[in-house]
């Protein structure tokens, strides 16, 4: 069983992927290696002309020049201009971010590549084995190029999760989007979601003063107080809605100067104008908020 990763969004969930453990991120190189290998392979039917024909010690230093490129600029090339992909990792549905869930640039590539050759695998590495430990040892399957580019490698296609959907509440989504979240702890932001879809299963009583307690936390974190007349698990749902929307716009391709785009919710549109009272046919509710299913 696969294990979350620490890279946390609006509901401590890395937008519903995990982070790519040994097997599925092996499986990935491997095919990356025959490819590099096969075009090492055409680099070295070149040079070998050289050779006959020239000089060998040119010839010798083509082909380490050569090899480096080969084993260095394919990946740094990929998962600089795929974003974080190369051919490999788009076969196995793996793609690497920052630690902060942003999407990597050059020097994030850069380091990654320049550990992977001379220590993660091939230099210093025994062919993997440097690779392979620390992979097993890190809990979310980093190796050491990634600690140093500060990196994570995460899985983009996964089964739909069995943990219910947190949704944002429409009378609370312009409040929300104004909310400063970055002083919310994960820890917390994970209480509040396995708080959210267990709700069902508590008494009402215990489930209103879980909730209550939850919401006093994060309103204390973010310093945003519980509107008034709004649930506590309403205004934990839009708390940790938006993260989540402000998480995922974090992850999508930049559009100008390589930084990701914030769609902000629309402001709320002019009240309509009121009809004369009708008498009603039944009473309207109280409270706008329907509970959690």
């Amino acid at each position: 069983m696969e294990q979350e990763s620490e890279l946390v969004t609006g509901e401590a969930v890395v937008l519903d992927v995990r982070a790519a453990k040994l097997a599925s991120r092996g499986l990935a190189m491997m095919l990356d290696v025959a490819l590099q290998l096969i075009v090492l392979f055409v680099a070295m039917l070149v040079l070998s002309q050289v050779a006959v024909f020239g000089d060998e010690a040119l010839a010798l230093t083509l082909f380490l020049v050569t090899l480096v490129l080969i084993m260095v600029g394919y990946p740094v090339i990929f998962e600089t201009l795929s974003r974080g992909r190369t051919l490999g990792k788009m076969a196995l549905g793996l793609r690497v971010v920052r630690t902060d869930g942003g999407p990597v640039r050059f020097r994030h590539a850069l380091v990654r590549g320049l550990a992977g050759f001379f220590i993660d695998f091939w230099a210093l590495g025994m062919l993997g084995v440097v690779a392979v430990v620390t992979s097993l040892l890190s809990p979310n399957g980093r190796r050491v190029g990634d600690y140093l580019a500060g990196t994570l490698v995460i899985r983009e296609r996964m089964p739909a999760s069995r943990t219910p959907y947190v949704g944002m509440p429409p009378q609370l989504a312009y409040w929300a989007s104004q909310l400063d979240l970055t002083r919310l702890p994960n820890d917390l932001a994970l209480a509040v979601r396995q708080y959210l879809s267990r709700t069902s299963e508590l008494r009402p009583e215990a489930a209103e003063a879980l909730g209550y307690g939850l919401a006093q936390q994060v309103a204390g974190a973010i310093g945003a107080p519980v509107p008034p007349g709004v649930p506590s698990w309403a205004y934990l749902s839009a708390v940790l809605a938006e993260r989540r929307r402000r998480d995922q716009a974090k992850l999508q391709p930049a559009v100008q100067y390589g930084q990701p785009v914030v769609q902000p919710y629309p402001q709320p549109a002019a009240p309509a104008p009121v009809a004369p009272p009708q008498p009603p046919s039944e009473p309207a509710p109280e409270n706008p908020f329907a509970p959690p299913g």
